[in-house]
């Protein structure tokens, strides 16, 4: 049958993909702490395995492959992220400075954006080694006063709605943990910011499209980049079974996408992302939906390299997320960081289609890799 074809060419594809990422095995480091792509040299760019290796772990996780990891190999992996702490608990790129960095004109909120995204991955990654392990949070302490929360998100730059949403999704993300594993007082706060978080978004969400952010009309590139920066909001409202308002706008601009066509991974995950929760959540255009998600897993597994990853792009140039003047490689190389988004989208629409057929390794933690369980 049509389905069978194309399950067989996920799980070939799976396949191949599991064989690239162990193959980016750091030498001279923990089982299970990868190279972003063939292409790093370790020597001058130590600091780069720190993303790549969140996001091999997060890929893992999807293919439920780790348990093929021994009690004491997790454990060794997670002292080595550990290391990479800074002072006030987030983590940090090794290499990555002052002079180097770009996301706004504020140098904080750079830094600010920066560490609370890779924050956000490699708790995940950490979470998928040892999920029992009580997170440190200790850097979203400030957001636990609500007028200070209140106050950061009037400050929210709208002009830049992806980085903004994104930046929010992680806050949220935090909140979260903190709702799982804090002290009393540490979940009414938390209670409390999600719902400082929940008014801001529903007060100055855009009607007209379901996302967030100031001339999102004037260009489809300014469109994309409000889809992508709502899609982790999005989650927040998922996770806290929040009716979400618009969404039927949200769905109507991905479908808008169809055919679809490949963009950056990023961008193309959060299309997937929003598409298979709505569908879940709602009779909307179901089938419509569910069209467009098999077209995009046919474009999808069409996009994979001949050595089993997957890039980001196949022109231009590949940087690390804020670091403009520093690490960068050939977009068209397989690459770490790709090959996770890239996989959430796949296992996203596989599930969707094929529900109970694999039991994919979703993270619990709002982020990338991400899926809602509804059934709970």
């Amino acid at each position: 049958s049509p389905a069978a074809q194309m399950q067989a060419r996920v799980e070939a594809a799976r396949a191949r993909s599991l064989d690239w990422v162990l193959s980016m095995q750091a030498a001279g480091a923990p089982r299970g702490a990868f190279r972003i792509s063939a292409a790093q040299d370790v020597v001058r760019w130590p600091g780069m395995l720190l993303p790549a290796t969140a996001s091999g772990v997060l890929c893992l996780k999807l293919f439920g492959e780790i348990i093929h990891f021994r009690g004491d190999e997790r454990a060794e992996l997670v002292t080595w992220f550990e290391r990479a702490r800074r002072a006030d608990g987030l983590f940090s790129v090794a290499g990555m400075h002052d002079d180097a960095v770009f996301k706004k004109d504020d140098k904080d909120e750079t830094w600010h954006y920066i560490g609370l995204q890779l924050t956000n991955h490699v708790l995940g990654a950490i979470e998928a080694l040892d999920p029992l392990r009580k997170p440190r949070l200790e850097f979203a302490d400030p957001w636990s006063d609500a007028l200070i929360l209140r106050a950061w998100l009037g400050g929210r730059d709208m002009r830049d709605p992806m980085t903004e949403g994104v930046t929010i999704a992680n806050l949220g993300s935090f909140l979260a943990l903190r709702l799982r594993h804090g002290t009393y007082d540490e979940k009414q706060a938390a209670k409390l910011g999600f719902t400082r978080i929940f008014a801001w978004a529903e007060r100055n969400q855009e009607p007209a499209t379901g996302f967030w952010g100031v001339g999102q009309n004037l260009s489809a590139t300014r469109s994309l980049m409000a889809m992508a920066g709502a899609a982790g909001v999005f989650q927040l409202f998922h996770a806290a079974r929040r009716s979400l308002p618009f969404q039927n706008k949200a769905v109507d601009f991905a479908l808008s996408l169809s055919p679809p066509k490949i963009h950056g991974a990023a961008v193309d995950a959060a299309m997937v992302d929003i598409l298979a929760h709505a569908v879940a959540l709602t009779d909307y255009r179901r089938s419509a939906i569910d069209q467009w998600l098999a077209r995009m897993l046919d474009a999808l597994l069409d996009f994979q390299n001949q050595d089993g990853g997957f890039p980001d792009l196949r022109n231009g140039v590949w940087k690390q997320d804020g670091w403009v003047k520093g690490y960068e490689e050939k977009q068209g190389l397989s690459n770490m960081t790709a090959t996770f988004l890239r996989w959430w989208a796949i296992a996203l629409i596989a599930d969707r289609l094929w529900p109970g057929w694999k039991a994919w390794g979703f993270r619990r933690m709002v982020g990338p890799g991400y899926r809602a369980d509804f059934s709970r």
